[in-house]
């Protein structure tokens, strides 16, 4: 851990979206600042509502939540958010001390449970396994398609794939083309 490349992770997960959800005004502010330098978009929510009609609509990489919220909790959240999407990367950021919370979220399926405060090193761990969670999800998308592809071409791909309604094969086969040409 102590050899962490800022750049090339700064790299990685500047392709990806974030949305934070986090009740604490000042709280929010600081993690949604923080998370700004790595991330392309970062939505910020103050409530499960608003969280979820954001993700809805905007349909993040990584969803930081807060698990104790006034109206919809974070885990309540959580549980809404795996019903849409159950590959959804969330990670829990929270004070809560709540065994029975705690257990919960981990019932639920979140990938992380992360104690508040969050210091530097905590940050650059996360977005280190969130990078590795996402790189473990792509190879096993990757290999539905029967091959493994580098994860900037696998970028490509995925691109293309989301910008045409052609088969996946000739998405595939025009960007190895691109690729090696």
């Amino acid at each position: 851990m102590a050899n962490i490349d800022l750049v090339q992770l700064t790299e990685h997960t500047k392709k990806l979206t974030a949305m934070i959800v986090e009740d604490e005004k000042v709280t929010n502010e600081l993690l949604s600042s923080t998370f700004k330098n790595f991330f392309s978009d970062v939505y910020s929510c103050f409530n499960g509502e608003e969280a979820l009609a954001t993700y809805n609509k905007a349909k993040p990489d990584v969803v930081f939540v807060d698990i104790i919220m006034s109206g919809m909790d974070g885990i309540e959240l959580s549980r809404k958010i795996r019903e849409i999407n159950p590959n959804q990367i969330i990670i829990v950021i929270s004070a809560s001390n709540d065994i029975e919370k705690i257990s919960e979220s981990i019932e639920i399926g979140v990938n992380s449970f992360v104690q508040k405060p969050i210091d530097t090193k905590k940050i650059i761990e996360l977005l280190t396994s969130v990078i590795s969670m996402i790189t473990k999800k792509r190879k096993i998308e990757t290999k539905t398609f029967s091959i493994s592809l580098p994860l900037d071409l696998y970028d490509l791909v995925n691109d293309n794939a989301k910008a045409e309604s052609i088969s996946k094969n000739a998405v595939i086969i025009r960007a190895l083309r691109g690729f090696y040409e």
